[in-house]
């Protein structure tokens, strides 16, 4: 999409970033005291909540805020190969980032997108969303407002977050009859589970332990009207309840 040149420019950039993870548990591998039963189970989950549909030019592309700065890297990198015209950064504080942060996620994720190489003036930020649907009506309405409706949009999301967002966008953003239908793309963070763990997300227990929680809300969220059912195939439920049983990994569940 865009000219070697231009991605080179941010090499430096990533290199010295991705250094600074490794110091504090990026690319680390730190699945030693997880056994290995718990870890091939896990892995059935983390494989099947992932996302990565094939990139389409389009209007914007939104990073949904988190505890993950990978999620700015990414939608910024998107940007830089010109996959869209705007970034849009979404997130207040949610339940892993309150009290760690002082400044909104979507600001925080602004401020490494600007750093990457972003024009301050091609990023809105979404300061007041604080779970995934309101990162999703919210966006909506701030498009509406100061851009446009756009027609195709990229979403970028944490690795185990990929099906549970596709499912809330086609539950929450408006669908009004005056305008086109809506073309999606959602785009997780490409990593294993093994190599995701880094300061800022915690060791693999903690991993699991969300990812957890967050397929356990697939049917929750489904009965409550937040989000269009989703599918779960019977092994990976099969892994969860393996995975629940030694209550281990249970911190998130509701």
């Amino acid at each position: 999409m865009v000219s070697d040149q231009r991605i080179s420019r941010h090499t430096t950039f990533i290199l010295l970033l991705l250094m600074g993870y490794k110091s504090t548990g990026f690319g680390v591998n730190q699945c030693l005291k997880v056994p290995t039963m718990h870890l091939d189970a896990a892995n059935k989950i983390w494989n099947f909540l992932q996302v990565n549909d094939n990139l389409i030019k389009s209007d914007v592309i939104v990073g949904l805020g988190s505890h993950d700065p990978r999620v700015a890297i990414e939608t910024a990198l998107l940007w830089l190969q010109g996959w869209a015209d705007i970034i849009v950064f979404s997130g207040r504080l949610g339940n892993l980032t309150a009290g760690r942060w002082n400044r909104t996620e979507a600001e925080v994720f602004r401020d490494i997108a600007v750093s990457m190489g972003v024009p301050s003036c091609k990023i809105y930020t979404e300061t007041r969303s604080q779970n995934t649907g309101e990162n999703i009506r919210f966006t909506y309405q701030l498009l509406k407002t100061k851009y446009r409706i756009p027609q195709r949009i990229i979403l970028v999301q944490k690795p185990h977050m990929g099906k549970r967002t596709s499912a809330t966008f086609w539950k929450e953003w408006p669908q009004e009859s005056n305008t086109p239908e809506m073309s999606l793309i959602v785009r997780t963070v490409r990593i294993t589970l093994e190599r995701y763990p880094s300061e800022d997300v915690g060791d693999l227990s903690d991993v699991i332990s969300v990812m957890m929680g967050y397929i356990q809300r697939l049917p929750l969220y489904y009965n409550l009207g937040f989000q269009v059912y989703v599918r779960v195939p019977g092994d990976v439920w099969e892994s969860f309840r393996l995975l629940q049983q030694t209550d281990i990994y249970n911190s998130h569940l509701v």
